[in-house]
């Protein structure tokens, strides 16, 4: 647990896999902010593939890590959520409240409502893994390990 804080409290960009209607997968790189319960936000376009996936399908998958790491060396959390577009003006409050506490924000609840081209979003997990090292036949392989909240 203590692993897993230390990476999603350090990488602030999250990889966000959702599929469309048609089972077309969709990947893409958001900036992102989450809560004490690994509950993931992030703000997008609405007619982005990915909020437009949201809509159409909650499912989503989420992988924080850092691209930079040295070969060998990188750890990963691995989210599968359920992803709703945030529309509760108390609850996007919160959002705002949490941002303005990592990045200057001077933003209104307004700006995400209405005829604004923009939404929050969240990710509430279902699982949780890390990766870890594992064995299969005397070689390496990457294996993931469950964690519990």
């Amino acid at each position: 647990m203590d692993k897993m804080k230390e990476i999603t409290d350090r990488i602030i960009y999250a990889t966000l896999s959702t599929v469309d209607g048609n089972g077309q997968p969709w990947n893409t790189p958001v900036w992102s902010l989450h809560d004490e319960n690994y509950t993931y936000y992030w703000c997008s376009w609405t007619e982005s593939q990915h909020s437009k996936n949201v809509r159409e399908n909650g499912k989503v998958f989420i992988v924080i890590y850092d691209s930079s790491a040295w070969k060998g060396t990188g750890e990963g959390v691995y989210i599968k959520a359920n992803a709703s577009e945030v529309n509760d003006p108390e609850e996007i409050q919160l959002i705002l409240g949490m941002r303005s506490k990592v990045k200057r924000s001077d933003r209104k609840i307004e700006e995400f409502q209405g005829d604004y081209p923009r939404r929050w979003y969240k990710a509430v997990p279902e699982n949780i893994w890390l990766n870890d090292d594992g064995e299969v036949n005397g070689n390496f392989v990457d294996i993931r390990k469950e964690v519990t909240l």
